[in-house]
């Protein structure tokens, strides 16, 4: 049987739904961010002895706290441990980002958390996933995407492999695969009433995303060297390029009817639009491209390719990118305070979004925030007495 929905004035089509996030940094709180603007009433609880974090943002800034309520406690305390087993009994979802064993350790594990709550849906995140030789090894996006054979194949054919950011291996195989995960876990649970355990592996999230790569590998179309494909640099039709003003234009005119008209507005002699597929001209092609290219500026290319299906955009910095026409049309940033950030994603026809917003002071009281899970007030005051909450 199902937990009660949450009490809530938020909209979207996950309102009702109570999550219980344990803080930490990466995926996990993106995951927790995008659950709370779909609808979700998302409690965060932080270790009431936790360290600062790595990065540390003035709270304006920092989404990992933004749409949640905050309750700091002493799980290395019984009673803390108890106190968090009872909230998960009323959640619907629980998730965490801790190495394996760290919440068993604690007492906290799936195991007695679904036997007090055996609708709880239970999601964990983690490099490399619940078991194996590497799966109590520290790591970052980086140490994923190394081990997955992704980092080797990102870059140039005459560079080392470069690090695509953080959003391959902790937001997309991580933060994304536990949200389709969970998700997924919610509409059986809709049927069979039965909640589960998730166990999201960054590794394969990341190695998953790369699927259709290892397909063309397997018909002989993809190489196992980077910088020689079509979409690694390898195809002069397929990668960036310098403008007459030390600004890039990137060029991805793959299909060639698309590569036609680029080669019309460039211009690009004709022998190239007949052997766009053919290797041994790429060299050459490459040459010309880019000797074309620096003869204008980033924006008067834009001029001449913006209009048509050339494929080719500006490189825009990401302050530029909020200020783009087409995105400022779309309101795809918003502001969040003194934030200005990607509005929330992606959109619904039926339950407009929430967008998020800095705790107030109200989400951060353990009176306000275990009355929301039908904790009584005696009880509460007693709690907050003993120190539980590290106050």
């Amino acid at each position: 049987m199902t937990t009660p929905p949450a009490a809530t004035d938020k909209a979207g089509p996950l309102a009702g739904l109570r999550v219980i996030e344990m803080a930490g940094l990466g995926p996990v709180p993106l995951a927790a961010l995008m659950l709370s603007e779909m609808g979700a009433e998302v409690l965060r609880i932080e270790r009431a002895d936790a360290r600062e974090p790595l990065l540390s943002l003035p709270e304006a800034y920092d989404l990992d706290r933004h749409g949640r309520s905050i309750l700091n406690l002493d799980l290395k305390r019984p009673d803390g441990q108890e106190l968090l087993l009872r909230l998960a009994e009323k959640a619907d979802i629980l998730i965490e980002g801790f190495r394996p064993g760290v919440m068993e350790r604690l007492g906290l594990g799936p195991g007695i958390a679904l036997e007090r709550n055996p609708a709880l849906i239970y999601g964990r995140l983690t490099g490399f996933g619940q078991d194996g030789p590497l799966s109590r090894r520290a790591g970052h996006d980086i140490t994923y995407l190394a081990y997955a054979g992704l980092l080797h194949a990102i870059g140039r054919q005459e560079a080392p492999p470069a690090p695509p950011l953080n959003l391959v291996a902790d937001q997309g195989g991580g933060a994304m695969m536990l949200i389709a995960g969970m998700l997924a876990a919610l509409f059986q649970r809709s049927r069979t009433g039965k909640g589960q355990v998730i166990d999201a592996a960054m590794i394969e999230g990341a190695s998953m995303l790369a699927a259709p790569i290892h397909a063309f590998m397997a018909a002989d179309l993809w190489s196992d060297r980077r910088g020689e494909n079509l979409l690694d640099s390898g195809a002069p039709f397929y990668d960036t390029y310098e403008t007459a003003d030390g600004g890039h234009v990137a060029i991805g005119c793959l299909e060639p009817q698309f590569f036609a008209e680029f080669a019309r507005l460039l211009p690009l002699d004709q022998r190239f639009v007949r052997s766009q597929y053919d290797r041994a001209s790429w060299p050459e092609m490459r040459a010309v491209i880019a000797a074309r290219i620096r003869e204008k500026t980033r924006d008067e290319w834009i001029d001449v390719f913006g209009p048509t299906d050339a494929c080719v955009a500006p490189v825009l910095s990401m302050t530029e990118a909020r200020n783009h026409p087409h995105n400022r049309a779309r309101q795809s940033f918003v502001s969040s305070g003194r934030l200005e950030r990607p509005a929330p994603s992606p959109r619904f026809s039926q339950a407009p979004q929430t967008l998020a917003t800095a705790p107030n002071a109200a989400d951060r009281q353990p009176a306000t925030v275990l009355a929301r899970f039908g904790i009584d007030e005696s009880e509460i005051e007693a709690l907050v007495r003993s120190g539980l909450f590290g106050q």
